[in-house]
């Protein structure tokens, strides 16, 4: 038996998503009304989302989203799902 471990794991949460990345916004896993929220600012599944940078502490992170920059925190990225862009 062969056990192998991906020391590069693909990021698949918004939060895990480094600067200059670009991923896919597939799914919000909030409550109705942030989500709702989120979706008014840009995050809407099959969006593509850019990672861009981060406060001095890493947190809030900025991202861009059908051409704006939106500062989000690290535990509301935490439940955003993406898919990588090639």
């Amino acid at each position: 038996m062969q056990l192998s471990f991906n020391k590069h794991r693909l990021p698949n949460t918004l939060d895990q998503l480094r600067e200059g990345q670009n991923a896919v916004l597939e799914h919000l896993d909030l409550p109705h009304d942030t989500a709702t929220r989120l979706m008014e600012l840009g995050f809407v599944p099959g969006h593509i989302i850019s990672a861009a940078r981060s406060a001095p502490g890493g947190d809030p992170r900025v991202f861009r989203v059908d051409g704006s920059e939106v500062a989000l925190r690290r535990e509301t990225a935490r439940h955003l799902q993406i898919r990588l862009t090639e």
